[in-house]
This record gives C-alpha cells, structure tokens and sequence, in this order.
C-alpha cells in the first residue's frame, strides 16, 4: 500500500474531537505545573532580574535572601558544574556576569513556597555597572550593531530585471513582533532519583534539546537526564528554545539541594523574560512590466533578534525563502542580517520567519496596485507561480496550478466580484465609513530549513490482549498531534481507535528527537508512526497467513479483524491474531524511524530543495472603518486551504480558524511597546501584561466566519496524502490587513497608494485614512507621528 492511500474503514479522515477535549474543558488535564503538589520538599524558583537594559554585574551579595525564612538555597554561576549556557550557540550565559535586557536574571531563589522565593529575590543585593543600551531596531541599525551571519538569495540579475522593467518603485516597510501569550507560562519540574537520574518535567516543544541543555549544564551525559512533556497549554515556537534555560536552573537545584524544585513563570516573568517574533525592517526595490508583472525585486530585510542569536539564523532564511510567496519573480536580490539589540531574544514564532517575508511583498503589491491601474487581486493573480516555474532558491513550485484553483474556487465561493462592487457602491453612499475587501494567496513551505531536523523516531507496542501502545518524539501543544498520531495507528494496523493509547513524549523512549515545529509534527511523526506499525503488520501477516492459508499480501487488517483479499467472512479478531503471533514467540513492538526524502540545501549559496512541499491557500476578508476613530470591524472571513488529504478534518479546519485568528492579531491588534526613553525605565516591556498587550479574543472573530478545506488534494510521498496544516493559515490574515488598507484608501484619490504600519492597529488606520482623505483637500494637520517612510517612486 502506497503512503496516501487509505483502506476501507481507515481512521484517517475521520472528523474528530481531540483527543484530551473533554480534559481539557473539565480541568481535569494535567500540565507540568500540576505535577508539583504530588512532591514532598518541593522547592520553588524566583529569579533576580536586572532593571537594566545593559550593564556589568560588579558585585552579588544573596545573604539577604538566606535570612529569609523558608529560603533553601540561592542558585548562582559559582553553582554550575558543566557548561554556564543556556543555548545552542553558545551565547547565552545560564547565569549571566553581563546582563543584556531588562528582567535577565542574574541568579534564582529556592525557597518552600513561592511567597519566600519572592522576598528572597527582592533580599538579593545586586551592583551594576549600568552600560549603553539599544532599545529600537533603527538604533541598532544606526550603529551597525549585527550578530550572526549575513545572507543573500540571487536570482538572474536585478540590473537587468530593472533595465528592462516599464515601472520601477523603491520602499520601506517596518513590521512589529508578537508575543506568543500561550495559555500556560513556561513551567519545569525536576528531581533526582535513588539512582543519580534526573528526571524534568517541562512544557517543551523540543524535549531532547531540553535534555542536551540540562546535561550540559549540570556536566553529565545525555543518558543521565531524562525529559518528559506531557502536553503543553500551547507553545506556537515559543517553547522550542526558550524552555531549555528554565529547565536546567530546576534541574540544577534538585541536583544540588536533593530536592524536587518547580520553576514556573508568572504571566509578567514570562512575558518580561522570553523571546517573541522577530520585528523586521525592509527596504525594496521592485520593477513590473506594462502589464503589471514582476521584473526584478531587491530587498534587504533587518530582523531584531534580541540579546542572543537562539532561532535568528533561520528565520531569517525562511523569510528570504518566503519573500516571493505565491508569486514568480525573474530577478531577485534578497539579503537579510540580524540586528543585536538589549531586549529579550526574539525566537521562533509560528511561520518562523515566513510571515515577515511574504509581509513584505504583500505589503509591496497593496502599494503599487493603484499606481500600476490594477486592483489589488488582479495584479496578485497575473504574477502567481505557473507549473514548471521555480523559486529564487531553485525549488520547482510542484502543484503551482493548485494556487489557481484555490483562487477561483474562492472568488466564487465568496461571492468576491459582487461584494467588490457592493463595497464600492457602500463606500460612495458614506462618506465616514467605508468598507474594504481584499483577498490574498499563501504559498509556504514544509520542512525545517536546517536538513537534519527533518527525522523522527516512534515506539510501537502491540500487547497480548490486542491493545497498542504508541510512543512518538513530537509534543502535543493542544494542536492535536496526538489525536492524528492515534488516527495513523489506528490505520496502518487497522485496529479501532479505541484499542489505541499514546503514551507522553519522553527522552527516554524515544531519543534524539527533533521540535515540534515547522508545521512538520505530523509529517515527520507520523511517517514514524506508521513505519512502526507497518513492521509489526508484516509480521503479524506472517502468522495470519500460516492460518487463512493465503499469502501474506493477500492478508487484510480491517476495524479489529484480519481476513483474506476479498473474503471478510473468513476472517477473525486481530486480538485472537496477537495471541497466537505471541506464543509463535513473534516480536510484536518495534521502532519506526522516518527521514524525509529528497531534501537538499546549501545555507551559504542559499539554493536547494529545503522543502517537502508547498501549502497553498487564500482567503477572503472585509472589513468596515470608522473614518473618525479608525476603528473597523472584521465583518466576514473566506478562507480556503490545502491540507491534502486531511488525516484529521476537524483538528486540520480548527488549526486553520485559529492560525487567521492569530495572524489577524499579529497584523491588526499586538503592539509590542518597549520604552525608548533615556530614563531609568529604559528597556522595560511597557506592554507586559494583557491590560495592555491586546490579543485577539471572540470579539475579533469575524461575524461570518468561513473555512473550508480543499478537495482532491491529495500529496503523494506523505503521510496518507496529508499535509501538514500547523503554520501556513496564519497567513491568511494578511488580507485583513490588506482589506483595512482598501477601506483607509476609500478615504482618498483611487490612484495614489496608501501607506499602512504594521501592526494595523486602529490608530494606524486613523493616520492611513487621514493621510489619504487629505490628498483630497490641502492638509490642516500635522503629519501623522510614526508614519512608514518610502512613498514608492
């Protein structure tokens, strides 16, 4: 049986409910901070952060702290017996002698409960030598401040491109981070057995990584820690590096006190001491043709990376990989750096990169349209990829024609042409609020960027009464994993869903696991999965076989029951198949591996095939604008994507609506605000909190609210034909963004191009509008503060 296709009966592609929804709703599903209160002695950790953005730590006194009653222990650099590092590459001291951004923590209080913790931190005397510090992206790029290395995608020649163009427009573009703002705060619990092993409970999308980090910090070899993730309260990138540190100062303090020790971060800690998305800066240049088609397109992207480098380099690559997006460009010139400011180090957020690139250019064609006479849809679709076309990087873009059917198939699903014409019709009969409507393509890619990530690792067990056991290395994050990972089991052993149980993600069962990450859990897992369970089946069909005298091809595993090719009459339960292939003394567990095939990449050259596939989707959005406020509505959503063959529609149709939901925040509403000021203050999170942070809730839902999955979209070569769905609908949201852009443009001249900052909070809407109503009228205000810069020329 080929990977995509799926025999009669097959719990893939199957509607349903994830599978701990009922735990999760009634309480009853434990998170790593639940697991503490079942230890005697626990331990709780509080940090001492600097209120300094940059400075030397002179002196450290923690007597204070020891006086406090119920204060065990203060953990400091002195303390660590292996490597003081948190990372990967070696640049982000455990505990630091040069703090870097405001809430570093330069040692961690242990005391019985977290009250004591707390009055040991604030009892710690810290001496700083307060240093010069860059808050802003533009601050660092005024003074060249770069870590990591600098990267540049060539195509063609962009001299030629622009010589040759009939159009030529130049920009600038500033686009904000995010905060990953998951339900549940990082979260470590760990302790020491009898035997010396330490074991650590941590909400980690990475667990191996966390057991690197921790072994290395502590001085011990891998095989001495152990990691557990038994699921997080959601992580969206921000749990794939960002844990390691956290884990390893608990594991250090149960190893030196002989206690069990908790670490969990407050909502403040957590947002004051993590990375976020990378804001980006670009400047660009770009060229058309008389129809409107791309030429040539030069782009230097500048992302703010934070303190260290953790996640930078590649997302950085993945935004230069995505800076085309849906559309073929004959000349491209991308470069991307990485800037080194004294905030937090700014991490993998889902899309890693992608958004920012296709941002980019999205943002690049809302500006141009007008000055070109084209509708914004119309020039999008003349420069879609067509088949046989390939990327800047060399890939060829397989199933380009899919771009085109996604489009059409949504232009009419959601009566686009018509409600273009409403729109226009409502907007001329209002003059204070206008509506605007806008739809736009994803194209994006699976696969880490970084080769060796893309294996997994699985552990199956079939016991004697029938029953299967499944291990897998990806972490549930509340993306449902899990629930495909018993879809596939259950499939590929043909067995009911019931008689399937999943085991939590451990280290010790199955080793040198890749993040979950990457959109690529349920490719790289379920092919593990699945060879596994196809190992076990081959062997079971040995002893079917001997039984139903047939060949073993000829053996079919349908819904619990094993018969021969065409004769389901004679067939038995696969429970009564288990038994006999036990006392047959048949090995009935096994180890799946899976590495995905054909990828190649050469990160200096920045050309290969990094990518399995592409995903492919557009959405539909309008909005109405308050021409006094700058306030809108999102008044109806149209999304349409390609998942292949779904292996689980409703998990692959709520990761759809939740990732737009999410891009419609991180376009429109989450405003990271750090304070620029020379004052004290200087550095500080301003927005560390959801007082002040906004986040996209039920409100923000859009009152018509429409997703739906392509059909016939099977992609060979993976697990049953799926595709992976975690990333690339966060994406959609950009037509929302780019539907405020037309209705801030309904304010003014049809022709001119109306510029709109990113994040497109209401007050950004409020300057766009009032910068296009006053091409109409001599202005009589100030320019707006803050506004983008580089009017295309």
């Amino acid at each position: 049986m080929s990977g995509h296709e799926v025999p009669p009966g097959a719990a893939v592609g199957r509607a349903l409910a994830h599978e701990s929804a009922a735990l999760h709703v009634t309480g009853q599903a434990l998170y790593t901070d639940d697991l503490g209160v079942r230890m005697a002695g626990l331990l709780h950790a509080w940090p001492v952060g600097s209120p300094h953005a940059h400075a030397r730590v002179l002196g450290l006194d923690v007597s204070g702290a020891l006086a406090v009653p119920g204060v065990a222990r203060v953990l400091t650099r002195e303390d660590v017996p292996g490597v003081n590092d948190a990372g990967v590459k070696g640049d982000e001291p455990l505990f630091p002698d040069e703090v870097m951004f405001v809430g570093h923590a330069v040692c961690w209080v242990l005391a019985d409960t977290e009250d004591a913790a707390r009055q040991g931190a604030a009892a710690v005397q810290v001496t700083y030598e307060p240093l010069p510090s860059l808050i802003t992206l533009r601050e660092a790029m005024d003074a060249e401040s770069f870590q990591g290395a600098q990267s540049t995608l060539r195509r063609g020649d962009v001299t030629v491109g622009f010589a040759g163009a009939a159009h030529v427009f130049e920009g600038e573009f500033e686009l904000g981070g995010q905060e990953h703002f998951y339900l549940e705060t990082h979260a470590s619990l760990a302790h020491v057995d009898e035997s010396g092993q330490v074991f650590i409970q941590c909400s980690t999308q990475h667990p191996s990584e966390t057991q690197d980090i921790a072994a290395h910090v502590l001085g011990l070899d891998a095989h001495a820690v152990t990691v557990q993730c038994l699921r997080m309260g959601g992580g969206f990138g921000g749990k794939e590096m960002q844990p390691h540190g956290f884990a390893a100062v608990a594991a250090l303090g149960a190893v030196l006190t002989g206690r069990p020790v908790r670490l969990r971060l407050n909502r403040t800690l957590d947002l004051t001491m993590t990375g976020k998305r990378h804001p980006f800066h670009a400047t660009w240049k770009a060229g058309f043709d008389a129809d409107g088609r791309f030429t040539a397109l030069q782009v230097q992207l500048t992302s703010d990376g934070g303190w260290s480098l953790d996640l930078s380099e590649p997302v950085m690559a993945r935004a230069l990989c995505h800076v085309d997006n849906a559309y073929f460009i004959p000349h491209v010139e991308a470069r991307g750096r990485i800037a080194r400011t004294h905030k937090t180090s700014q991490t993998a957020f889902r899309g890693f990169g992608g958004p920012q690139g296709m941002l980019v250019v999205e943002d690049l064609l809302g500006r141009v349209a007008p000055l070109l006479g084209l509708d914004p849809h119309e020039l999008r679709q003349r420069n879609f990829y067509r088949p046989g076309e390939c990327t800047p990087y060399g890939q060829p873009v397989r199933h380009a024609e899919r771009l085109e059917t996604i489009w059409a198939e949504l232009l009419t699903s959601s009566d686009f042409h018509a409600r273009h014409a409403a729109v226009e019709a409502f907007n001329a009969a209002n003059p204070h609020v206008k509506r605007g409507l806008a739809v736009t393509p994803v194209k994006f890619g699976i696969s880490f960027n970084f080769t060796a990530y893309n294996q997994a690792g699985a552990l199956v067990h079939v016991y004697k009464d029938g029953s299967v056991l499944v291990n897998h290395g990806g972490t549930e994050m509340g993306q449902g994993l899990h629930t495909k990972m018993l879809q596939v089991a259950a499939t590929a052993l043909g067995v009911p869903l019931a008689s399937v149980r999943l085991a939590p993600t451990r280290t010790d069962k199955v080793p040198n696991t890749s993040a979950t990450a990457a959109s690529s859990g349920a490719d790289l897992n379920g092919g593990a999965v699945k060879d596994a369970c196809e190992q076990i089946r081959a062997r079971l069909a040995e002893v079917a076989a001997g039984r139903l005298a047939v060949h073993p091809d000829d053996v079919r595993f349908e819904e619990g029951r094993v018969f021969p090719l065409g004769h389901p009459e004679r067939g038995f339960p696969f429970r009564e198949l288990v038994h006999d292939a036990y006392h047959r003394r048949t090995q009935l567990w096994a180890a799946g591996f899976y590495r995905t095939p054909g990828l190649h990449w050469d990160r200096e050259a920045m050309q290969g095939e990094p990518f399995k596939y592409f995903s492919y989707g557009a959405s539909v959005t309008e909005v109405e604008l308050d021409g006094f406020t700058g306030a809108y509505r999102v008044l109806r959503a149209d999304l349409l994507h390609d998942v292949g063959d779904s292996l689980s529609p409703l998990i692959d149709l709520g990761q759809v609506e939740g990732g737009y939901l999410q891009g419609l925040g991180w376009l429109t509403l989450e405003e990271l605000r750090w304070d620029e000021s020379t004052g004290a203050g200087r550095g500080r999170l301003l927005t560390q909190a959801a007082s002040t942070y906004k986040l996209p809730s039920l409100s923000e839902l859009p009152a018509d609210f429409r997703a739906a999955l392509l059909r016939q979209a099977t992609e060979t070569g993976v697990v049953y034909g799926s595709k992976a769905v975690g990333e690339p609908p966060l994406m959609l949201a950009i037509s929302a963004r780019e539907a405020i852009r037309a209705a801030c443009a309904a304010f003014g001249p049809p022709t001119q191009p109306t510029l709109l900052a990113s994040p497109a909070t209401p007050e950004a809407a409020f300057w766009a509008l009032h910068a296009a109503r006053s091409l109409l009228s001599p202005p009589t205000e100030p320019d707006a503060p803050g506004a983008i810069q580089g009017v295309p020329t």
